[in-house]
């Protein structure tokens, strides 16, 4: 790092369709962006290594753990959050988690919800093997059948949501809440 240590710069991506820029070390990692820099707390810090999933957002429709992915490593991405999840009501995944009895504390839930989006928008009639290997938090209530049950439930129900090609911003550009770009 030389003696003058990492200078902090705005970095673009998309944020729950909003295109946004992060003025923060690129080096940050996801998760610490998106809850201090965007104020989106709803992928929680559990172990900080990867383990636990607490931390998963989907970053171009693949589901990772935002504690592992650097900012810069996600400029010019599309980043979906718990918080930009549900307009209108529940996403079909939240809803058959609520059904099967599936949330208990709620800590594990955000980051499950979007593993099984990404699960989902991958193989729309996964196995229950399949589940276990792609739903791999940490759910210290143990509702791992409830979980697995609803992951079924959903998915005859999701449609499937991708990112547009040009979803994220050009690098450099930012563009302000509710304006419009061509």
């Amino acid at each position: 790092m030389g003696g003058l240590g990492a200078i902090a710069a705005m970095t673009p991506l998309t944020i729950n369709d909003l295109a946004r820029g992060i003025d923060m070390d690129p080096a940050t990692p996801l998760l610490w962006a998106l809850r201090d820099g965007a104020n989106l707390t709803g992928a929680k810090y559990g172990c900080g290594n990867g383990d636990c999933g607490a931390c998963m957002v989907l970053v171009d429709g693949t589901a990772l753990r935002s504690c592992l992915v650097t900012l810069g490593e996600a400029e010019g991405r599309f980043v979906q959050t718990i918080e930009g999840l549900s307009r209108g009501g529940l996403h079909p995944v939240q809803q058959a988690l609520v059904d099967e009895g599936a949330i208990q504390c709620g800590f594990c839930t955000p980051g499950i919800v979007l593993a099984a989006i990404g699960l989902l928008d991958r193989n729309g009639r996964p196995s229950e093997e399949e589940i276990k290997a792609a739903i791999a938090n940490l759910c210290r209530c143990g509702a791992y059948p409830r979980i697995i049950r609803a992951i079924r439930s959903a998915s005859g129900q999701r449609i499937r949501r991708t990112p547009p090609d040009d979803a994220a911003p050009a690098p450099g550009f930012e563009t302000a809440p509710g304006s419009e770009t061509s």
